[in-house]
C-alpha cells in the first residue's frame, strides 16, 4: 500500500495578483481566489480523501473549508504548513524590495538556500517546520491527505521528497489553487502530478507565472 498526499496552493490573494510579499500575513482570497477553491473542491471532491489539512492563514483555511464541505470532511489545522515568514520583506512589492535589499533579492532569485530573510526564516528552517507537519499527517495513515498549504512551504516539501537540494527551489512553478501528488511508496517518495491547474480552465502552454 502507499500514502498519498494532494499538496494544494491556495487559491489568489490581491497581494498575488499585486505582487506583493505575503509570507505570514493574513491576507485573504480575493474573489478569483474564491471561485479557485471552489473549482479545486469540485476537482477533488472525488479523490478518495479521508483527511483535509490546512495552514492557519485565512487563504489556506478557506480553500481547505471549501475542499472539506466538497467532500464532507472537517478541515484541520497545523500551524507548521504556514507560509515562510519573509520578515521586513512582507507587505512590499518586488520592486520595494529591490531598492531596499538588492543583493539579498539576486541571491533569493539565484541562491535561495543562502538566504535568510531580515527579520525572518530561511528555507532550511521552513523545510524543518514542513517536513515536522508532514511526520504528524503521516501518523494519521495512508490518507489519502489533501494539505492545503503556501508555495515556498510545497516547494521545500517537494524538495525534500525528491531529494533535490534547497538550491532547486525555484525549479517548480506552482500557481495558486495547484494541485501536486506525492506518493510514499517501497521504493520511495514519487511525484505523479506537479503543479497541475487544469481544473482552472487553464491550458497547459499558458503564460508564464513569475514567482516571487
Amino acid at each position: 500500500m502507499k500514502a498519498r498526499f494532494f499538496l494544494v496552493r491556495h487559491g489568489e490573494t490581491a497581494w498575488n495578483r499585486e505582487g506583493r510579499f505575503q509570507g505570514q500575513r493574513d491576507v485573504p482570497l480575493n474573489e478569483r481566489g474564491i471561485e479557485q477553491a471552489e473549482a479545486l473542491a469540485r476537482a477533488l471532491k472525488s479523490c478518495g480523501a479521508k483527511f483535509v489539512w490546512s495552514s492557519p492563514l485565512s487563504r489556506a483555511k478557506v480553500t481547505a473549508e471549501k475542499i472539506g464541505q466538497a467532500m464532507g470532511l472537517p478541515v484541520y489545522i497545523d500551524d507548521d504548513l504556514k507560509e515562510i515568514n519573509h520578515g521586513l520583506w512582507e507587505g512590499r512589492t518586488m520592486e520595494e524590495v529591490k531598492n531596499m535589499w538588492p543583493a539579498l533579492l539576486e541571491a533569493w532569485h539565484s541562491q535561495p538556500h543562502t538566504v535568510k530573510m531580515p527579520d525572518g526564516e530561511d528555507l532550511a528552517l521552513l523545510q524543518a517546520r514542513a517536513f515536522a507537519a508532514y511526520c504528524r499527517i503521516s501518523e494519521h495513515g495512508e490518507g489519502p491527505h489533501v494539505v492545503v498549504t503556501h508555495d515556498a512551504v510545497m516547494k521545500t516539501m517537494l524538495c525534500l521528497f525528491l531529494e533535490m537540494p534547497l538550491s532547486g527551489f525555484w525549479r517548480f512553478q506552482l500557481g495558486n489553487a495547484s494541485v501536486s501528488i506525492v506518493e510514499k511508496t517501497e521504493r520511495g517518495m514519487r511525484a505523479t502530478l506537479l503543479g497541475d491547474t487544469c481544473h482552472l480552465g487553464d491550458p497547459y502552454f499558458r503564460a508564464e507565472q513569475k514567482g516571487l
